[in-house]
């Protein structure tokens, strides 16, 4: 997504400390999402409900008044793991399937790129679906400042061996079809968009290859991910975060929503969820083009100095 094209590798360790940075920033706004998504969930009526958590702000205030603002970076271990290995996969590699794609040609067209997209995204989940499973199950969990009641798990390492011992290896793989069709849909949404803006404002001379033409081509990803995605990033949410046997699967999961809850449930978490992957997106390809141009200069510096002088 840069004219100096590096190499694969320092693409991939590039894309994986940007999603580190990315999450640091944005992971209380993310975990406001999960809150949100999953509010409401189980009951059998949502009239006469009491609504815990109202607004991105609201939600996130509440946390810090009820539970301690350390339970705004619950799941954040799990976060950076899955970071390291989902963003490496589906953004590192994604310059890299497009030209496998495209072949001969000079120019990649939407449909390549789409292509492409697809293919990084579901290659991601396959590395990284552990993480997120265990990610989320900590992002749910609601602990009171008073007690440690409805606490499920109390460390990263703890809820890898909890999940497998009550679940076994597939609960760790819970939820991997939505999370493949949501990744493929993200990554779709996200790399396309910020790749065919941050192309259309270089080759129509609006702006050179530097920062603010980086902000905004992350900003048009961001919004553009969060309407398309969304509706699959609940159902994935609460799927994961589900017990076993409340729902026969992701599909049933969909259908027990929008039957209990209504087609707006699908759309819960929207502000956070816009909010969180507008600032991820910015934070996350900006740190991204800066990374790639440090580890570049870094490897140019090593290989002068490798070079005998004569």
């Amino acid at each position: 997504m840069t004219d100096s094209n590096p190499p694969a590798a320092v693409r991939v360790f590039a894309a994986g400390s940007a999603g580190c940075v990315a999450d640091l920033v944005t992971f209380p706004l993310d975990t406001a999402k999960v809150r949100l998504q999953i509010q409401g969930e189980g009951r059998t009526s949502l009239e006469g409900q009491t609504v815990k958590y109202r607004g991105v702000f609201g939600t996130i205030v509440t946390i810090v008044r009820t539970e301690g603002p350390r339970s705004l970076y619950n799941g954040l271990v799990a976060g950076l793991q899955r970071q390291m290995t989902f963003a490496s996969v589906r953004i590192g590699l994604y310059d890299s399937m497009k030209q496998l794609y495209a072949g001969s040609a000079d120019n990649a067209g939407l449909g390549t790129r789409l292509l492409a997209g697809c293919t990084t995204g579901a290659m991601a989940v396959a590395f990284a679906q552990p993480t997120d499973v265990v990610k989320v199950r900590f992002q749910a969990q609601v602990r009171l400042l008073e007690s440690a009641t409805g606490k499920r798990y109390s460390s990263t390492t703890q809820a890898y061996r909890t999940i497998v011992r009550d679940e076994g290896l597939r609960g760790l793989w819970k939820g991997a079809l939505p999370n493949i069709i949501r990744n493929a849909t993200v990554n779709c949404s996200e790399l396309v968009t910020y790749d065919v803006i941050k192309e259309l404002l270089l080759k129509n001379h609006l702006m050179t290859d530097n920062m603010p033409c980086h902000f905004i081509a992350a900003f048009s990803a961001g919004l553009c991910t969060t309407v398309v995605a969304s509706p699959v990033d609940v159902v994935k949410t609460r799927y994961m975060n589900s017990v076993p046997g409340q729902y026969g699967g992701a599909l049933n999961c969909a259908a027990t929503m929008l039957i209990k809850e209504g087609p707006t449930a699908f759309y819960k978490g929207f502000m956070p969820s816009f909010l969180r992957l507008l600032s991820w997106n910015i934070v996350m390809f900006v740190s991204y083009e800066q990374f790639k141009r440090g580890f570049l200069r870094l490897q140019l510096k090593r290989n002068d100095d490798e070079i005998p002088t004569l």
